[in-house]
């Protein structure tokens, strides 16, 4: 008996009832029924050859991303066409084709705001004001024009990832924007070490951790009200590519990126980097200010229940950012020439703190996989490239998947790690649908 789709699409049918759907497309070995799969084929706009390699229960990527009027476009002076996530505060991701350049380039740079931008800019963006006090014996207020006279600059490609970064893939849904695998970029910036900064304000053996301020507006309005502000252990802080930037790409930071003067995190999640930075507090203690508390940037320490209430004495801060890798030289749902058989493919991957090991493509539902050739990376915290062929047998619908293996033998897997209501850490192993033409 045929699957009566005109009732209930594939997708809506995973979406209410996954066990049905189940039922219905996979027999008892989980092999696809072939009645499944031609009516599958029809939907997808050819024939499956790895059809019956399809794992039980994965909807093919085509499918995946839901029906409806399409996502929404930003439009902006200086910025690509990234897709909008939120707009207030602002939130767009980078679609991973745009992320080609082995260097982001200025207007591909992902956008992620807690509150609203300044309301006033100096005129003179050097008399910006930056303030380290706390458990120091020296407390600084530099402006940006001395803190660029007093300290030796220095340029690094560095990654900066959002904490969120595939939160889509989670199932049950977590709070929060729902990024697929655009919150990353990996530009060239230039700033001051911020250990050269601590060192001449002198760290006194109280000072534990940093906290971050910047002077974006709660949304809100209420100035008593911090958008976010959150720290790092004082090891983090000194860590020689953790910047105080005042410059990417050779040029001025865009404004809505945090210009003019923000902090550069590498490895950690994104949201370490604080934007329009003004004030660098050296606590005693471990920071609390907002998205630092409860479940905010924090991940379970023992894996919990999917959808389950948390803990919160089972979670920890989030520091390095799990392995990834993306394929950037095809777009999603891209349509092949007839007689296409040899695909290259092409993109990075990084692994916070690590170092990334291998990269393995498939195109037949991860049944087989192709080693990538992967680069070395330029600098500490900057993404690898990397590059792979790979055959295909026919025309038809195809999936191109990429897994990476971080330095300590972590891979990417089919679904995100550990689930968490916030949606932290999610790496699933990137999936770009393609179709030969007959």
């Amino acid at each position: 008996m045929g699957i009566r789709w005109k009732e209930r699409g594939l997708f809506e049918l995973y979406g209410d009832d996954p066990e049905r759907a189940d039922a219905l497309l996979f027999n008892r070995r989980g092999v696809l029924r072939g009645a499944a799969m031609a009516s599958m084929g029809a939907l997808l706009g050819g024939m499956i050859p790895f059809g019956r390699s399809l794992p039980s229960g994965l909807i093919p990527a085509a499918l995946a991303q839901g029906s409806g009027a399409g996502p929404k476009i930003l439009k902006m002076d200086g910025k690509a066409e990234l897709v909008i996530l939120g707009d207030r505060p602002l939130v767009a991701e980078t679609p991973e084709h745009l992320l080609d350049d082995s260097v982001t380039p200025n207007d591909r740079i992902f956008i992620r705001n807690n509150g609203n931008p300044p309301e006033q800019m100096p005129a003179d963006l050097d008399s910006w004001e930056l303030v380290i006090d706390g458990e120091v014996n020296t407390p600084l207020k530099l402006t940006l024009g001395e803190l660029k006279k007093r300290f030796k600059h220095y340029t690094y490609v560095l990654q900066m990832e959002c904490g969120g970064n595939g939160r889509a893939a989670f199932e049950p849904k977590a709070s929060g924007n729902q990024w697929s695998n655009g919150a990353i970029a990996c530009a060239r910036w230039t700033g001051v070490r911020l250990k050269d900064v601590l060192e001449a304000a002198g760290l006194k053996p109280t000072a534990v951790y940093t906290a971050h301020f910047g002077r974006d507006v709660h949304l809100t309005g209420d100035p008593s009200r911090q958008a976010i502000s959150r720290g790092m252990p004082i090891a983090k802080a000194l860590e020689p590519h953790t910047l105080i930037a005042f410059a990417v790409n050779g040029g001025p930071i865009p404004l809505v990126n945090g210009a003019p003067l923000r902090l550069i995190v590498p490895g950690w999640p994104g949201s370490l980097s604080q934007k329009w930075l003004s004030r660098i507090w050296i606590r005693d203690r471990e920071h609390d200010g907002q998205g630092m508390t409860g479940t905010s940037y924090r991940v379970p320490i023992k894996p919990m229940v999917p959808g389950d209430k948390p803990d919160n004495a089972n979670f920890r801060i989030l520091e390095s950012m799990p392995v990834r890798s993306i394929i950037t030289n095809i777009a999603h749902g891209t349509e092949l020439k007839a007689g296409t058989r040899l695909v290259g493919m092409r993109g990075h991957a990084w692994a916070g703190e690590q170092t990334v090991n291998a990269v393995h493509v498939s195109a037949d539902f991860g049944q087989t996989w192709t080693k990538a050739k992967v680069a070395k990376a330029v600098n500490k915290y900057a993404w690898q490239d990397w590059q792979a062929d790979i055959t295909l047998p026919t025309e038809g619908y195809y999936e191109l998947w990429t897994r990476a293996t971080d330095s300590f033998g972590r891979a990417q897997g089919h679904a995100p790690g550990v689930w968490n209501p916030q949606g932290y850490g999610g790496n699933a192993l990137h999936r770009v649908a393609v179709l030969v033409k007959a």
